[in-house]
């Protein structure tokens, strides 16, 4: 069984075959990661599992069921979730309003300008900053938050549509070693009913979380398997490094 399934994924821009025929197979409960050298497709296949972008062919499962052709808020309906590389907060809210907000949304469908006013909305808000280490900082306003602390933020946000699988895009970008190493530990403690697939450029975080690793490469996968598979592989590291030594790219 898999969480997520991707078949024969492809999305061209003119003549450049971004993502080229992708097969993809995550896991229930898997910490899978989704790295490779710039311009591999990375990106370009995220944005087709999220639905943000059409695929020219190929197919998406969530958990056994088509979303090919769904929207991104419909595949979020079914449990996928997400947070973005360069995610958008509200400035002039507080960190447990702008949880309430997601919170909200989900449970209700719809927004109130006064979810303070709302006990069960307010304590699951609560509830989920206290899950991402934000506990005692839902006052706080947004702009400030340290930059890791807003990215913990955006992790409650994904978790309040409760989702079966979230999807990180770069979630430690921008962070400190210190905000970096919390984020794993956060993510470390996320219950097994969610699995996590995320994007990541630091090897060293991806090899302290990941159980699963696909490793693309212009637009196709070089080698989806353990993160020793990854560390062992000469095409990896050939197209990381060219022919570089391994212990150049795997320091850890």
């Amino acid at each position: 069984m898999t969480v997520l399934r991707c078949t024969g994924l492809t999305r061209s821009f003119g003549a450049l075959k971004a993502v080229d025929g992708v097969d993809l197979a995550v896991a229930p409960g898997a910490r899978h990661a989704l790295i490779g050298p710039n311009g591999a497709g990375k990106s370009t296949l995220f944005k087709l599992v999220t639905g943000t972008m059409r695929a020219d062919a190929g197919r998406v499962e969530l958990a056994g069921s088509d979303v090919t052709r769904l929207s991104e808020v419909k595949r979020c309906r079914l449990g996928m979730s997400q947070t973005m590389q360069h995610a958008s907060l509200f400035a002039s809210m507080t960190a447990a309003e702008t949880v309430a907000l997601a919170v909200q949304r989900h449970d209700n469908g719809r927004i109130s300008l006064l979810p303070r006013r709302q006990p069960r909305v307010v304590a699951r808000a609560e509830e989920l900053l206290s899950d991402v280490g934000l506990a005692g900082r839902g006052g706080v306003r947004v702009p400030a938050l340290s930059h890791g602390e807003r990215k913990q933020l955006e992790v409650a946000l994904a978790l309040a549509c409760r989702p079966s699988l979230l999807l990180l895009d770069e979630p430690a970008a921008g962070m400190s070693p210190g905000e970096s190493a919390r984020l794993v530990e956060l993510l470390r403690r996320l219950p097994p009913e969610i699995t996590v697939l995320f994007v990541e450029h630091d090897l060293d975080l991806v090899f302290s979380l990941a159980d699963a690793v696909t490793v693309l490469h212009l637009g196709r996968v070089l080698l989806s398997g353990t993160p020793d598979d990854v560390r062992a592989s000469d095409a990896v590291r050939e197209a990381y490094l060219g022919t570089g030594r391994r212990e150049e790219l795997f320091l850890s």
